[in-house]
C-alpha cells in the first residue's frame, strides 16, 4: 500500500476525500450526497485517482472501464478463496454461529463458486437463460405489465415500486421455476432481507434477521423440490432435479442455494433498474416517443438506463495468490478488491460525457451486468422484461409524471429507490 507524503494533495468531492499522491480515500457510503447521486464522486475519482484504497473496508478498489473489464475476467481473481486456502492461512475468523442458514446456502451459490464446480453447475441452468428460449417469454411478459397497468390506469397516480417493477420480475421468475406466483410476496420478503447482507458491515441485528430469511426460504423450497420429484412440470426447477452433467446431478442443497440465488438475483436488480429507468427518464424529460420509437431505439435506451444508472455498484473479488498489478498495486493471497461496475460506466476514458444521459448512445457496451465467468446468467431475461416494461409504461399511461422527488434507499451497493410515486392524465 504506498505511503503517504507531506505533500500529498487532498481533494474533497461531494462526498468523498482523496488523497491523490497516496490513492487513499475516506467515503461514507451512508453519506446521502454520496448513495443518491455517487456520480460525482466517481467523476473525481477517474479524474484524480480511478484505483484507490477505500479507507473503511480497508481494501483497493478500481474505477476504470478497461481495468475493472480485465479483472472481472482475470482468473487470478475469484468469487471463493477457501477452496485454494485455509481460515488459518489468511488470518480469516471462523464462521458466525448465528449466520449458518445463510453460509449454507451461500456455499453452494453459483454467484460464489470457482470452476470446475462453477462450469458443471453453470451448465445445467444455463439452457433456461439462453436468449432463444426467453424470448418465447415475451408475450407472456407483456400481458403481464398489461394486467399490472389496468388495476391502478384508473387512479391517476400510483407508488410504482410495489405495484409493478416488484411484480413483474418476481412472477417471472417464479413461473420459470415452477413456484406458485402466490408465495411471490414472501419471496420478496425473504429476498429483501437476505441481500441486506452484501453492503459493508451489515449490523448484527441484520445479520440474524438474513438468517432467519434464510432458513424459511431453505424451508420453503426444500418442500417444493421434494414435491416436483413426485410432480415434475415443464419448468427450471424440474430441469434442475432431473439434469445430469457426466452423470451427476445437483444435490439437494445445490438445488436449493440455485433456486435461491435465481430467485434473488432474477428480479432483485431488475426491480432497481427498472425504477431507475422510469425516474432517470422522467428526470431528464427524454421524450419516450423517442425512447421507444422502435426495436432499435428501446434497445439503446435500456442499454443506457443500465449504463446511467445501474442497480449494481459493486462486485467482490479475492486474490486467489500473490499478485503485483501494473499500476504498482500490491496484493496478497485472499485480498479482497472491489471492482467499481457502475463507475466504470461512466469512464470518460470510454464514453463521451458519462455523467449524462443520452439514450441514442453507442458506444459499447457498459458493465452492469459483470464480465467473463461471472456474467450474469440472467441477462436476457432483464433485457427482455425491460424492453417490455418501460415502453408499455409509458404508451399506457400518457402524460406520465414524478408525482414526488425519488426517495432512494439508504443503501449503496444496490442502488435504487425505495418508493417512486407517479401521476399521470
Amino acid at each position: 500500500m504506498p505511503t503517504a507524503t507531506p505533500t500529498a494533495p487532498h481533494i474533497a468531492s461531494s462526498a468523498a476525500i482523496i488523497d491523490a499522491a497516496t490513492r487513499r480515500v475516506r467515503l461514507d457510503i451512508r453519506d446521502p450526497a454520496f448513495y443518491r447521486d455517487p456520480l460525482p464522486t466517481y467523476a473525481a475519482l477517474h479524474a484524480t485517482c480511478p484505483a484507490f484504497f477505500w479507507e473503511e473496508p480497508g481494501q483497493w478498489f478500481f474505477t476504470g472501464y478497461d481495468q475493472v473489464n480485465a479483472l472481472l475476467r482475470d482468473r487470478r481473481f475469484g468469487r471463493q478463496i477457501l477452496h485454494v486456502a485455509t481460515r488459518e492461512e489468511l488470518g480469516m475468523p471462523d464462521p458466525k454461529p448465528h449466520l449458518a442458514d445463510f453460509d449454507r446456502l451461500e456455499h453452494h451459490s453459483l454467484l460464489e463458486l470457482e470452476p470446475p464446480a462453477h462450469t458443471r453447475l453453470r451448465t445445467l441452468v444455463n439452457r433456461a437463460f439462453v436468449s432463444r428460449h426467453v424470448e418465447t417469454l415475451r408475450p407472456e411478459i407483456a400481458a403481464l405489465c398489461h394486467s399490472l397497468i389496468d388495476g391502478f390506469e384508473a387512479d391517476g397516480r400510483v407508488e410504482l415500486l410495489k405495484t409493478y417493477a416488484e411484480i413483474v420480475p418476481v412472477t417471472v421468475i417464479a413461473r420459470m421455476l415452477g413456484i406458485p406466483v402466490e408465495i411471490a410476496p414472501s419471496l420478496l420478503d425473504w429476498s429483501h432481507r437476505m441481500v441486506k447482507m452484501y453492503v459493508f458491515n451489515p449490523s448484527v441485528e441484520t445479520e440474524h434477521d438474513a438468517n432467519r430469511a434464510s432458513a424459511e426460504f431453505d424451508a420453503y423450497l426444500r418442500g417444493i423440490v421434494a414435491w416436483k420429484r413426485d410432480n415434475p412440470g415443464d419448468d427450471l426447477l424440474t430441469h434442475m432435479i432431473t439434469a445430469e452433467k457426466d452423470g451427476e446431478r445437483l444435490s439437494e442443497d445445490e438445488l436449493v442455494s440455485t433456486a435461491v440465488l435465481l430467485l434473488n438475483a432474477g428480479h432483485e436488480a431488475t426491480v432497481h433498474q427498472l425504477g431507475n429507468a422510469v425516474a432517470t427518464i422522467l428526470q431528464t424529460g427524454a421524450d419516450p416517443a423517442m425512447l421507444f420509437a422502435d426495436d432499435t431505439a428501446t434497445e439503446r435506451t435500456v442499454e443506457e438506463c443500465m449504463r446511467y444508472a445501474a442497480p449494481l455498484h459493486i462486485f467482490q473479488r479475492h486474490a486467489l495468490s500473490d499478485i503485483d498489478l501494473e499500476d504498482g498495486i500490491s496484493l496478497r493471497k485472499g485480498d479482497r478488491i472491489g471492482l467499481m461496475l457502475a463507475a466504470a460506466n461512466v469512464d470518460p476514458r470510454k464514453f463521451t460525457d458519462p455523467s449524462t444521459f443520452r439514450p441514442d448512445r453507442n458506444e459499447g457496451p457498459h458493465l452492469s451486468f459483470g464480465a467473463g465467468i461471472h456474467f450474469c446468467i440472467g441477462a436476457p431475461l432483464a433485457r427482455l422484461e425491460l424492453r417490455l416494461s418501460l415502453p408499455i409504461l409509458f404508451e399506457r399511461l400518457p402524460g406520465l409524471r414524478l408525482a414526488a422527488e425519488p426517495a432512494f434507499k439508504d443503501s449503496y451497493h444496490f442502488h435504487g429507490l425505495e418508493r417512486l410515486d407517479l401521476a399521470w392524465g
